[in-house]
């Protein structure tokens, strides 16, 4: 069974950085596209970057210029460098990806549990 598990969260001032890490295991193929998505308190979850197979991203506009997603297929690691913090960033980070579990089988989603980034003013 495939498990995504994110790491690097916490307690930052605005202005600073943190970098978050999403590490895929179990039984995989091939990953496809990966994302992180956030999701503050009373606000519905949104997506902040993706990365597809080939490298190519998005950034939702808020973030733009500050974040920046990557991979590492060799380790199934997803990342993201957050720069230039601001409190409106404070959130839970979810890791997403599209994953082939067996050759010639469908893709499937799979989302990571969570990480709590908070950012003060």
């Amino acid at each position: 069974q495939v498990q995504l598990v994110e790491s690097g969260g916490g307690l930052v001032q605005a202005g600073g950085s943190l970098r978050l890490s999403c590490a895929a295991s179990g039984s995989i193929f091939t990953i496809n596209s990966m994302a992180w998505y956030r999701q503050a308190p009373g606000k519905q979850r949104e997506l902040v970057a993706d990365i597809n197979s080939g490298g190519s991203t998005n950034y939702a506009d808020s973030v733009k210029g500050r974040f920046a997603i990557s991979r590492d297929n060799a380790k199934n690691t997803l990342y993201l460098q957050m720069n230039s913090l601001k409190p409106e960033d404070t959130a839970v980070y979810y890791c997403y990806a599209q994953i082939r579990v067996q050759v010639l089988r469908p893709l499937y989603q799979y989302w990571g549990q969570g990480t709590q980034v908070t950012v003060s003013s």
